[in-house]
């Protein structure tokens, strides 16, 4: 069954750890011992390092384990665990593979089906092994080969009930995994076993693979449901589960952050809260990214700490446009008050971008998380229809953590008032903040203006908006015009209409 959200927390007693970062979690804190689950997925999906570390973890605990491989060489297995840095020699492993003398002419059954031979010894084999070691642990792999040994659907599924009986009885957890190279994917398997996880390898036109776990049943276990993106790195595989904002629902007073320029915090009522999200909008250049940056520069520099995740532009060039701008990141970053990370929207996957910042909240304690840009994390995404779903996820978890988080969305176009983003989520933010520009006697100025603002009463003003080698400069507002928003102001009749 699935699980309710505030049911799901961290390892819960009675239950066994699979090994997996991330993994536990989804599956409600475990998985019950001496229980018969299947992995299933395509190959390359990750099944057998999946399994490796269900043992390693076994081993650790001092548990005897044991790999039964029907279809790779235990030197292939070992070539997998010295990728990742494994030492196997705490697992058992058992190769169940044909011997070379199969391929002899004479040695090739005649009278007999080879299920009704092979299979027969291929069992005994095995549960003479297990007699012997007496494992806590065994892993399968792969059922393709036990399912072609068997003949008949009718015969496989026997022998798979059989097994569970046979391993149950002496207090093992058995992992069976299967390839899915079957022509038609039967569900015999999925009917017997206690839980099912699924494995998903989609690869896009361009990029890495992006890779996907789902909790296919868990009978008596509350886990939780849908996909998860997870992947594999040097160290094994690794699971993000999917955010739950109402997992992490929590309290608290909206306090005010300034930016530290005493005319961007009258515009906008004293600064911004924390606990809400502020959308950023506006022409590419008009000062976007850096009126958030000025944000986390002036947390940074109350001793708080500050998260940004940048799509557009390389860290080298963030530090130098800001310097340029009279703030100098340098001595935060050092401090750790500041942490940039660039993100790869064809590398990183969005589960694994929303564990980036989670971490950033929850083990650097950030108080101020900038996401730049929008259009980048809409890049990240597979499929553009789930954003504005993960995106509320992302913003309500943060918004109850009492973080600020700042959105910088680019539109497309210059000047005018046929100006488009590519997601809307001025909607999901509490506050939206406008950057245009304006021509006004041959130059191109700019203007910034707050639309919308939830947590509290701003300012309904266009206010002149430049940026200068001293920093950023908020101006007087523009009353002198009409027509600021269409780029082309006109002076009002019988005012002098000088902008400051």
């Amino acid at each position: 069954m699935e699980a309710k959200a505030s049911r799901l927390g961290g390892r819960k007693s009675g239950l066994l750890g699979i090994g997996v970062p991330g993994l536990d979690d989804v599956l409600g804190g475990g998985i019950e011992p001496n229980r018969l689950y299947l992995v299933e997925g395509t190959p390359g999906a990750g099944k057998t390092t999946i399994a490796l570390q269900f043992l390693l973890e076994g081993a650790r605990a001092g548990e005897s384990v044991l790999y039964v491989t029907l279809s790779e060489t235990a030197s292939e297995l070992g070539g997998v665990a010295s990728s990742h840095g494994w030492d196997l020699s705490g697992i058992h492993v058992r190769e169940m593979l044909p011997a070379q003398d199969s391929l002899h002419p004479e040695e090739q059954y005649t009278m007999f089906h080879p299920s009704e031979v092979e299979l027969s010894e291929t069992t005994l084999r095995i549960l003479s092994d297990v007699d012997t070691l007496k494992p806590s642990r065994i892993v399968f792999d792969s059922l393709s080969e036990l399912r072609l040994l068997s003949g008949t659907s009718l015969r496989y599924r026997r022998q798979i009930l059989a097994l569970k009986q046979f391993f149950a009885g002496r207090q093992c957890t058995v992992l069976l995994l299967d390839d899915m190279t079957a022509t038609e994917h039967d569900l015999q398997v999925q009917s017997i076993a206690h839980a099912v996880l699924r494995l998903e390898q989609l690869n896009s036109d361009y990029g890495s693979a992006r890779r996907r776990l789902l909790v296919v049943k868990y009978r008596g276990q509350a886990y939780r449901g849908g996909f998860h993106d997870y992947k594999i790195h040097r160290g094994g595989l690794q699971v993000f589960p999917r955010l739950v904002a109402s997992e992490h629902a929590t309290s608290g007073p909206l306090v005010k952050m300034p930016s530290g320029i005493a005319e961007l915090d009258d515009l906008l009522g004293g600064g911004l809260e924390k606990g809400t999200s502020t959308l950023f909008v506006g022409a590419p250049g008009t000062g976007k990214s850096s009126v958030a940056v000025q944000f986390a520069v002036s947390a940074a520099r109350r001793g708080e700490c500050a998260a940004l995740f940048i799509f557009d532009e390389s860290v080298n060039t963030l530090r130098t446009r800001c310097a340029g701008l009279g703030m100098d990141l340098e001595p935060y970053i050092a401090s750790g008050h500041l942490r940039i990370k660039q993100v790869d929207p064809a590398e990183l996957s969005p589960g694994e971008l929303v564990h980036e910042i989670r971490l950033a909240v929850t083990e650097h304690a950030a108080t101020v998380v900038v996401i730049d840009s929008l259009n980048g994390y809409l890049n990240a995404m597979p499929d553009e229809r789930f954003l504005i779903v993960q995106l509320h996820e992302l913003l309500t978890y943060l918004g109850q953590a009492g973080v600020a988080t700042l959105l910088v969305g680019a539109q497309h176009g210059l000047i005018g008032m046929q100006m488009q983003t590519p997601v809307d989520a001025s909607y999901l933010a509490d506050a939206v903040v406008l950057l245009r520009y304006f021509e006004f006697e041959g130059e191109v100025r700019q203007a910034i203006s707050v639309l919308k603002k939830r947590g509290g009463a701003h300012e309904r003003t266009i206010r002149d908006f430049s940026m200068t080698s001293s920093g950023l400069h908020v101006g007087e507002p523009l009353r002198h015009f009409r027509g600021i928003l269409s780029g082309i102001p006109v002076p009002i009749d019988g005012v002098t209409a000088t902008p400051p």
